[in-house]
């Protein structure tokens, strides 16, 4: 469902990095929708030893996406379990993190200044997208502190988004989901899902929506949200006698800790404007056949918008924005390799000195 344009836009916002252990390209496109509510993180240097990558799919509003991308790698940061090493426990309190921030004054201002329309009874606000940049990382490391004023008792936006992020030191990654955006990686060319899509059908969060005073109509929450879990959508959020994971609808996010190993090619993060087109395998085969072909890995992602964005509205998928997150883990040379690099090295230059 959604208000479309009557001819897509399909001018796309793509970048790409690499440092010494991963090389990453994200592209996203607005698409058929009336306005773009996606956002996206994308930093090698969470730490000396960390990359932070996360897609945020908005819905209502884009703010609470906006507002995801700008903080929630730096609550993360800020977190004691991660400076202890416990990465799955820094980001499963962060997500929860920004449903508090996003409450009272303080809140009420920090959502203002992300979006240029406000309505001050419903806390929706609409705005420009974006995103952070590895020099702005510490800009959000403040203390946040409370503030007193009209907005005091704001409750937090109605509208939300979904929260899809992947964490990688060394060999750790850790993915940590809320909603219907999808992780999924490349293990030998076979793809494995890393995430689970929060539907309302599903048993384990119907059981929730319906202990919480909640109901399902028709594959939606209340007959509005069509997912189970989310960072906003306060009204969700409202039963002051549970906790916040047992609301009807919760920012409590699935953690997935997984080894990797020289077998992994790469990781996507997309939201569900790309897996309502492309089964997890179908992308992963896709990526295959572009990947050592493409110019740079942000051109294949743009290669999958192009192939997703459907050619009218008439049907409903490949209508959505949509953004993708491609990561690819770079491989260790071998003692082998070296050798021969360096044999071949010194062959050159021989040959070179006899010329």
């Amino acid at each position: 469902m959604g208000v479309y344009l009557s001819t897509p836009k399909t001018d796309k916002l793509s970048e790409d990095g690499q440092n010494d252990k991963l090389k990453f390209g994200l592209s996203s496109m607005q698409g058929w929708r009336a306005s773009m509510e996606d956002a996206h993180s994308a930093l090698l240097d969470l730490d000396n030893e960390t990359a932070f990558f996360g897609v945020f799919d908005g819905h209502g509003g884009r703010v609470v996406a906006k507002f995801c991308a700008k903080y929630l790698h730096s609550q993360v940061l800020k977190s004691e379990a991660y400076s202890s090493g416990d990465l799955g426990t820094a980001v499963h309190r962060a997500f929860f993190r920004m449903d508090g921030m996003m409450r009272g004054q303080r809140g009420w201002r920090e959502l203002s200044a992300l979006g240029d329309k406000i309505n001050k009874f419903s806390g929706m606000l609409e705005g420009l997208i974006w995103s952070p940049k590895g020099s702005e990382l510490k800009n959000g490391l403040d203390d946040w502190v409370l503030e007193e004023g009209p907005h005091s008792d704001f409750d937090g936006p109605t509208c939300g988004s979904t929260a899809c992020v992947a964490l990688v030191r060394n060999n750790q990654l850790v993915v940590a989901n809320a909603g219907d955006s999808r992780c999924v990686i490349s293990r030998g060319g076979q793809a494995y899902n890393l995430s689970r899509d929060h539907k309302p059908e599903l048993v384990a969060e119907r059981e929730r929506v319906l202990k919480a005073g909640g109901f399902i109509h028709m594959g939606r929450i209340n007959g509005s949200l069509n997912l189970s879990r989310a960072i906003g959508d306060m009204e969700f959020k409202q039963n002051k006698s549970l906790p916040p994971e047992k609301q009807i609808v919760t920012a409590n996010p699935d953690i997935n800790v997984v080894e990797l190993c020289d077998d992994d090619d790469f990781l996507v993060l997309a939201c569900d404007g790309i897996w309502d087109c492309m089964s997890s395998q179908q992308l992963v085969d896709f990526i295959h056949e572009y990947i050592h072909t493409e110019s740079s890995l942000s051109a294949v992602c743009e290669r999958v918008l192009d192939r997703c964005l459907a050619p009218s509205t008439i049907g409903g998928y490949g209508c959505d924005n949509m953004t993708m997150i491609l990561v690819q883990f770079k491989k260790p040379v071998s003692e082998k390799q070296k050798a021969d690099i360096g044999e071949q090295s010194a062959k050159a230059i021989e040959e070179s000195e006899i010329q």
